[in-house]
């Protein structure tokens, strides 16, 4: 099957151009599409053929439920029973934008889509892009991100032909994506709005329009973990399977220890100096992931790394590469370059990926929570289709 690629202006997109792809998601196709957090994979959400077609080529497992996306609250209303007050409280002050809500769905969704669970994932994404092209096919569209199942999300066009070249029929391009990471899952089922999965949409903004208490970041964990043991599947994307990860094993600095004397990598037990040494001499290739400002702090010989970088294993001077987010350690910025430079420094044939750990609250919760699941699978269920075991490419 051959890609074909539209390249369209991400912020104002000729809509003859997207036309093709929007017949074709019409007509069960699936499509490749940017939003505002990152690219996802569409199928027509009440076609079952469709969206099983999106099981089959992400080699993603049944029981994780899909989000549906649409132009407009219009087109979502008849995929939920009700949205409560509070609800639509959130979507009118949040949407379109980086929020997906968890309500009741009504029949005739389609179980595969919701993994046969009571209720049903929507959103409204805030990218001219993805609004044209939504509008333009007529329907409903589910769409997790469009990467293989558990490999980094992709936040650019050469992420997706990466996982998917020759595997989907349309890819439009609309530049990089504006935050980086998924949507913020909230479930509004309950007497409390519970985050499913932390975003761009912080806790304090969530309390702020609600006038509930705050939600902390345990307690959401907590009650996510309840749902999990209640139900066989989970009830958002993200909470069962493993996610976000490369080829190459992650480590995160820890964000306090950046500035002691003996900087240390989560998980590996040693100085960070030393280990990276110790890595080196095994002839491991090393990537760091890290603001200019942390970098310069750790001194360490490592060759800038980019988009279009290339080292050779036998270049004993490019066996570290660096690659900075921006001059100082900051989340807004780290997350909207975390799932590219996870694949850059995978594509340099890194082994090793130490990624700055940042304060966990705010969207650096969010951050982290992406960072955590990449870099540490112990809590969570091999997906069955890990990108080291079933890599064909």
């Amino acid at each position: 099957m051959q890609t074909t690629v539209i390249q369209v202006d991400g912020s104002h997109p000729d809509e003859q151009l997207l036309l093709p792809a929007a017949v074709a998601l019409a007509r069960g196709d699936l499509v490749a599409f940017p939003t505002e957090t990152v690219y996802g994979l569409g199928a027509d959400a009440l076609n079952n053929q469709a969206v099983a077609r999106i099981f089959q080529v992400k080699g993603r497992p049944p029981d994780n439920p899909l989000i549906v996306h649409g132009a407009d609250l219009a087109t979502l209303e008849p995929l939920v029973r009700q949205i409560p007050p509070l609800a639509r409280l959130l979507l009118e002050k949040l949407s379109p934008g980086p929020l997906t809500l968890v309500l009741r769905r009504a029949a005739h969704v389609p179980d595969l889509v919701t993994a046969g669970l009571d209720t049903v994932a929507v959103r409204i994404p805030d990218h001219p892009v993805a609004l044209s092209l939504l509008r333009l096919a007529g329907v409903a569209v589910a769409a997790p991100s469009a990467n293989r199942s558990g490999r980094p999300s992709p936040t650019q066009a050469w992420h997706v032909l990466q996982d998917f070249r020759e595997r989907i029929p349309y890819l439009i391009d609309g530049g990089p994506c504006r935050y980086g990471l998924e949507s913020t899952v909230v479930d509004m089922t309950g007497e409390q709005p519970v985050i499913l999965r932390p975003g761009s949409v912080t806790v304090a903004t969530i309390e702020q329009l609600t006038g509930l208490g705050t939600l902390t970041d345990a307690e959401a964990a907590a009650r996510a973990r309840t749902g999990l043991e209640r139900q066989n599947a989970p009830r958002a994307p993200g909470m069962k399977y493993r996610h976000y990860a490369p080829r190459a094993a992650v480590f995160i600095l820890d964000a306090e220890g950046v500035s002691a004397a003996t900087p240390s990598c989560r998980g590996s037990g040693q100085p960070l100096a030393a280990q990276i040494a110790a890595w080196q001499s095994a002839g491991r290739r090393i990537g760091i992931f890290a603001s200019e400002a942390t970098l310069q702090q750790l001194c360490l010989p490592c060759q800038e790394a980019g988009k279009d970088s290339t080292g050779s294993r036998t270049d004993a001077a490019a066996d570290c590469f660096s690659l900075a987010y921006g001059p100082c350690p900051e989340a807004v910025q780290a997350s909207r370059m975390l799932f590219d430079a996870l694949r850059i420094l995978d594509s340099l044939g890194c082994d090793i990926i130490i990624a700055e750990g940042l304060p966990d609250d705010g969207i650096g919760s969010a951050y982290m929570n992406r960072l955590k699941k990449a870099a540490c699978p112990a809590d969570l269920q091999p997906s069955g289709d890990d990108y080291h075991e079933s890599e064909t490419e």
